[in-house]
């Protein structure tokens, strides 16, 4: 039985029989009814996963990507997050192709801010951190689909001073006449955290960008604001 068999079919019993309809109810009405849930609470999934994936060997990087895909099939939406507790314990198997072979048709499936936030934090900006995959990003962030122009302006969120604040300027730039909600939604959470590194780079940039998203420019002024 291949890796992602074995994991699917040791965790689906496992979250069912902690499901609990009333929070599936209120998960589904929060998440707009984007798809059904079982009813686990956040940590205990993440115990589950963290459960399963011990008694199991390790992944190589194709293994865990097919998992994540496998577990991305199913309904449930907890599956998809389970995919991604899954890629954080053992994202540092993940090899350079990780993101091009396996996130990037994550992101495009059964996309929402949820998934495609998650994604960014456990794979996108660890990988790219440690592999740089810069040709990836700047196709993603050219792409005609708005969850990878996602991804790719939040690339690298959770780097401080690291931050390449040029890069990430520069594609906030590329689409600052976007009126996409989650788009400058994502610019704005980009322009925070440079905020905290270099506020000076954030002002420069609002006033040179008068038109930019209110939600993008409370974002950042958040940020400013702060310090």
């Amino acid at each position: 039985m291949s890796f992602a068999m074995e994991f699917v079919a040791q965790l689906e019993p496992a979250l069912f029989r902690q499901s609990d309809r009333k929070r599936a109810i209120g998960a589904e009405a929060y998440m707009k009814d984007i798809a059904p849930f079982i009813g686990v609470a956040t940590p205990e999934r993440r115990a589950t996963v963290k459960k399963v994936a011990k008694a199991l060997k390790v992944p190589t990087s194709e293994e865990l990507g097919a998992a994540a895909r496998k577990l991305w099939k199913l309904e449930e939406r907890e599956y998809q997050y389970c995919a991604t507790d899954l890629i954080q314990i053992h994202w540092k198997m993940a090899d350079k192709n990780f993101l091009a072979d396996h996130v990037e048709n994550l992101i495009i499936s059964k996309p929402w801010w949820d998934t495609v936030d998650s994604l960014g934090s456990v794979a996108v900006s660890p990988l790219t951190d440690k592999y740089g995959c810069e040709k990836l990003i700047e196709k993603w962030n050219k792409s005609r689909n708005m969850w990878l122009n996602r991804a790719a302006i939040q690339h690298q969120r959770g780097r401080k001073y690291e931050t390449d604040v040029e890069l990430v300027l520069q594609y906030c730039d590329d689409h600052s006449d976007s009126k996409e909600f989650f788009i400058v939604k994502a610019i704005g959470w980009a322009l925070r955290d440079i905020s905290k590194v270099n506020p000076r780079a954030v002002r420069d940039f609002l006033k040179s960008h008068p038109d930019l998203g209110r939600v993008a420019v409370r974002e950042a002024e958040r940020g400013l604001g702060r310090l």
